[in-house]
């Protein structure tokens, strides 16, 4: 479990499902600028329930108010649904967030600069999902070929940034 330094805030909320989809947040009841001096997303370390750690975002997304994604690995340790409220405990998460490139992608990025560049200039959440991509496959010729098509994937999704 993380240890939280800075100040916490505890408050509890209902799991709410967001249209018809699969995925619940909760509404944060306060306001992010009065406690972080923030308007928008402000990057958080949560603990659901007293036992289930998680690290995300509060965010507004269009909305008048901050909301907390509660994705479906949470929910599911938390034994919890849409409709049920859920202990929330929070603090501001200063920490960098950094994604372990295993030395197969390095590799790729050494031969090809620019991709490890433009690789750099993705979100955090983008580069872990993309290195979940990778080292989720079960087959070894699936990972090869998601290797083979991720410079070309990282070069398209930075080609404007």
């Amino acid at each position: 479990m993380e240890k939280f330094n800075m100040k916490t805030i505890n408050f509890t909320a209902e799991i709410i499902q967001h249209g018809t989809d699969n995925a619940g947040y909760v509404v944060f009841p306060f306001s992010t600028e009065e406690l972080f001096g923030k308007k928008g997303q402000v990057k958080v370390k949560v603990l659901f329930d007293n036992k289930v750690p998680y690290r995300g975002s509060l965010a507004k997304m269009g909305k008048s108010y901050h909301f907390l994604i509660l994705t479906k690995e949470v929910r599911a340790s938390l034994n919890k649904t849409f409709g049920d409220t859920v202990e929330v405990s929070l603090e501001q998460d200063l920490e960098e967030r950094v994604v372990v490139v295993p030395e197969e992608v390095l590799t790729i990025f050494n031969a090809y600069p620019e991709v490890g560049l433009a690789y750099n200039k993705l979100s955090y959440t983008r580069k872990k999902e993309l290195m979940l991509w990778i080292t989720s496959a079960k087959k070894e010729e699936t990972k090869e070929r998601r290797k083979q098509q991720l410079p070309s994937i990282i070069l398209e999704e930075t080609k404007n940034k």
